[in-house]
């Protein structure tokens, strides 16, 4: 590690993107798992991650939660929570025949971009969703209206669409999506479908578009950029992405401290931090810890935008759900 004098321990800074971390619909979701297992106690069955992110569902399962892929699992007259991606209408229906108790942690953000698809489906329109294949909250929005809706897994795809009436096409997207590239496919769709009909309010989400707009601003003065995220997290992944096209030499998404490669620091001045809309401060503060150890003291705050949003909790967690799923079975 010879190479690490050539930038004097003076010169060496950490430019902590801000906003970063959990969003408002994340901490909600969370939020409502713990308060579920105070209120009725373990175990409290939760379909697909709550988040996508490691830590997270690691902690709620210490604390009881556990964690199923499909609602099948979950045993009779049990409480089930859908995750914050949101589910698709049939997965409502099969803990109705399962005779379970729900919690919605679905993120009213995704809540929006459903009722969107279903407004536009009883309008007949063909609804193109751009989103990437297989992603809960795609399978989930898909599932509103699925005769109505194709997916465009990006500007690529776009060449792949066919629709039934080019003057009544609109497209929606998944909210964890790269702003930029997003705008590139709708000017793609646009190319082929001029009267392209865009939804009301744009579908990806303030706290995605935030903290892009916050790494942008880091991107363009670091060495090397760190996002704080799991793998299967679309909007970390869409994090490094977007500091890498906007100026980044280098750019790694790691789910922690432990994780980063001592060797990416080798002739690294400015190192850029960030974190995903599902990951909790402690994992970042763990990643500053780590860089204050090897000479990266100076930290400085890069705040581009200002973030206020809350959401309210379910409100099935104002109700006795564990006797309401007793009823269920009786």
């Amino acid at each position: 590690m010879g190479v690490m004098t050539a930038t004097p321990a003076r010169d060496r800074r950490v430019l902590l993107a801000a906003p970063r971390g959990y969003c408002a619909g994340v901490d909600r979701a969370v939020i409502a798992v713990e308060k579920a297992l105070e209120q009725y106690g373990a175990p409290i069955y939760v379909r697909h991650e709550i988040v996508h992110n490691k830590y997270v569902v690691q902690t709620l399962e210490k604390k009881g939660a556990v964690f199923v892929e499909e609602t099948e699992e979950v045993p009779e007259g049990e409480i089930v929570i859908f995750s914050a991606h949101g589910v698709a209408p049939v997965v409502h229906e099969e803990a109705e025949r399962g005779k379970l108790a729900t919690i919605d942690a679905t993120c009213p953000l995704v809540t929006k971009v459903h009722k969107e698809a279903v407004r536009y489906a009883n309008e007949d329109y063909d609804i193109l969703l751009i989103g990437h294949d297989g992603h809960e909250e795609v399978i989930g929005t898909s599932g509103e209206a699925p005769d109505h809706i194709t997916l465009v897994d990006g500007p690529d795809d776009v060449q792949n669409v066919e629709v039934r009436d080019p003057d009544k096409v609109v497209w929606l997207s998944q909210t964890t999506l790269s702003v930029d590239e997003t705008m590139e496919t709708v000017d793609a769709i646009k190319g082929r479908y001029p009267n392209l009909l865009s939804p009301p309010s744009d579908d990806i989400c303030y706290a995605t578009q935030n903290r892009q707009t916050a790494i942008k601003k880091v991107a363009a003065e670091a060495d090397l950029v760190l996002v704080v995220g799991s793998k299967n997290s679309s909007n970390s992944v869409r994090l490094v992405e977007t500091a890498l096209a906007h100026g980044a030499k280098d750019g790694h998404l790691v789910d922690n401290a432990s994780e980063i490669d001592e060797t990416w620091l080798e002739g690294v001045t400015t190192v850029g931090l960030s974190s995903g809309a599902s990951v909790p401060d402690v994992l970042v503060d763990g990643v500053l810890e780590w860089l204050q150890e090897r000479g990266w003291e100076d930290v400085e705050l890069v705040q581009p935008v200002e973030e206020h949003m809350q959401f309210s909790l379910p409100k099935e967690l104002r109700r006795d759900l564990r006797s309401e799923a007793a009823d269920k079975v009786r």
